[in-house]
């Protein structure tokens, strides 16, 4: 049984820490969402949950609701799709199984990729793990920030649009499950899956009313209406769609910290939408503000 007070807005509900490829600790980062006036934040860092316990201890010291989550890599065909996932179990054996097969193959590209740009740039693993924490999972982000570390760029922003664009020759894909089984494996382990910013440029599939039909067949609760990478037209198709499938509608900021220009509170969930969520979410308990 949940106690607590109940979770208040504003409320951020997809953020990245240095467990994954933000550049703030869980700790920080949830001092940064109190400093920002947001009362619930979401800690959804790729594929893991690692930094669960170090931002439940920082929410219960500042006053925040922490929803703990997750962005889970899963795939529609050759598209990626991120998949947030809240509330679910974090200890369930064929979600952990998933998301550590998902590391692995994460942490295998970044190694070939970093092989590849060898060859033409001065730059080492060692490069890209200095840019890491331990456990961290380890990415292209990591790579843009050796990238910049060494020179070659002056901003992680700038790496993408150039050296780790897939038009350089760098790029190579990795495994994700398919997003229907990522959303069945959210399902299983008591979570609320959202599909995250499912409207941005070459995103039309997730727009596509019998697609979209099909993933609330096999589960889906959501998607992430405000978020700076969804356009205009976009976010107007996914709020009619939503309210067509009954689907809850997020708003959030995608905070990277000095990673990207995402700003905490930016884009917010309402207070309906974070109830839903949590009255859907049995896998785990939000962590509420000590009373009195």
């Amino acid at each position: 049984m949940r106690t607590g007070s109940p979770a208040g807005v504003p409320a951020d509900l997809h953020t990245h820490s240095v467990v994954s490829d933000g550049t703030e600790s869980p700790d920080r980062l949830v001092e940064s969402a109190a400093a920002a006036g947001l009362a619930t934040v979401a800690l959804t860092d790729h594929d893991s949950t690692a930094g669960w316990a170090e931002a439940a201890a920082a929410a219960q010291r500042t006053g925040l609701t922490l929803i703990p989550g997750m962005e889970l890599s899963t795939a529609d065909g050759p598209a990626s799709v991120h998949l947030l996932a809240y509330l679910f179990d974090p200890a369930d054996p064929d979600l952990v199984a998933e998301t550590s097969r998902i590391r692995d193959a994460r942490l295998h590209r970044a190694e070939t990729i970093v092989h590849r740009l060898g060859k033409d740039y001065a730059l080492s693993w060692e490069d890209v793990l200095a840019q890491t924490t331990p456990g961290a999972t380890v990415g292209r982000p990591h790579i843009a920030d050796a990238l910049v570390a060494r020179g070659f760029v002056p901003t992680r922003s700038d790496a993408f649009a150039s050296i780790l664009h897939p038009r350089a020759g760098y790029y190579i894909p990795h495994y994700a499950p398919p997003i229907e089984q990522g959303i069945e494996l959210v399902r299983a382990a008591g979570g609320v899956p959202v599909i995250a910013h499912p409207a941005t440029h070459g995103r039309s599939r997730m727009t596509d009313e019998r697609r979209l039909g099909a993933l609330v067949d096999r589960g889906l609760a959501g998607v992430e209406v405000d978020h700076r990478e969804n356009t205009p037209s976009g976010r107007l198709r996914l709020i009619e769609l939503a309210q067509r499938f009954g689907l809850i509608m997020t708003g959030s900021s995608d905070y990277h910290g000095e990673g990207k220009p995402n700003r905490l509170g930016e884009n917010t969930t309402s207070a309906a939408a974070l109830a839903e969520i949590i009255v859907q979410g049995t896998g785990s308990s939000p962590v509420f503000p000590p009373l009195g």
